[in-house]
């Protein structure tokens, strides 16, 4: 068994003396877990660390083995990313909810974003913004995407503040102000507005509370999962 493809990397864990598994999300092949032989080398380090692009060839005799990697260097991002705090929780929330998904299983569109979102982690004025979006995503990909274009009551599709914490689909200003306590904000940065592309802090805060709650709700504690201290660290960053 062999393939080729594009890679992120976002886990490597030591393996034995010398070599590590490396974790890649991948354009065609999804998560997907290999060994590097001699991964700790001098050589190999500078390449094998979380953010950075590579292109890998994987091996096995069979399908379900882990396989191994060989693995060359496109855009080595790591760099860019030290000693800033929020490339480096950003990284680490983004593979967290990568690892959601189940392994070896495809989704080119998340890869997309991530790539997106890898090249302006550094850029405190974007990367928050992002990130939001690539939990929305990540919502969808599992199956609990949210329905942000009309609203659930009346079908509008002006001015479009709230989102129901029930049904996940946004509420009009309108048909919202009678429930305003119960129902969630909906920051005008996520709405289908795209020419909006600029938000404050406070908005994008907003934006990680209407996403942590329908990430909590519907994929966390179903399962039993620790919520990622990453994130939360990562939304102190911007509330600072």
């Amino acid at each position: 068994m062999q393939w080729q493809d594009e890679g992120i990397i976002i886990g490597v864990k030591r393996h034995g003396e010398g070599s590590v598994i490396l974790e890649l999300m991948t354009k065609g092949h999804g998560r997907h877990l290999g060994l590097v032989r001699g991964g700790r080398s001098p050589r190999q380090q500078a390449t094998l660390q979380a953010g950075n692009r590579v292109d890998a060839v994987w091996r096995a005799r069979i399908e379900e083995q882990l396989g191994t990697y060989a693995v060359e260097a496109v855009t080595l991002n790591t760099a860019r990313f030290l000693g800033v705090s929020v490339a480096l929780y950003g990284l680490a929330s983004a593979a967290a909810l990568l690892r959601l998904l189940p392994e070896r299983d495809p989704h080119p569109g998340l890869f997309e974003a991530l790539g997106v979102l890898v090249d302006h982690l550094d850029d405190t004025s974007i990367a928050p913004a992002l990130l939001v979006r690539f939990e929305l995503a990540m919502l969808a990909e599992l199956g609990f995407g949210l329905d942000l274009g009309a609203c659930a009551a009346t079908g509008a599709t002006a001015e479009l503040v709230y989102v129901s914490p029930k049904s996940g689909r946004a509420v009009s200003a309108a048909a919202g102000a009678p429930f305003h306590g119960r129902l969630l904000a909906l920051p005008a940065f996520l709405r289908d507005d795209r020419s909006y592309d600029h938000p404050t802090s406070a908005e994008v805060v907003a934006g990680f509370a209407l996403t942590g709650y329908f990430l909590r709700r519907h994929v966390f504690m179903p399962r039993g999962l620790a919520w990622p201290d990453a994130r939360d660290l990562f939304v102190a960053q911007i509330r600072d």
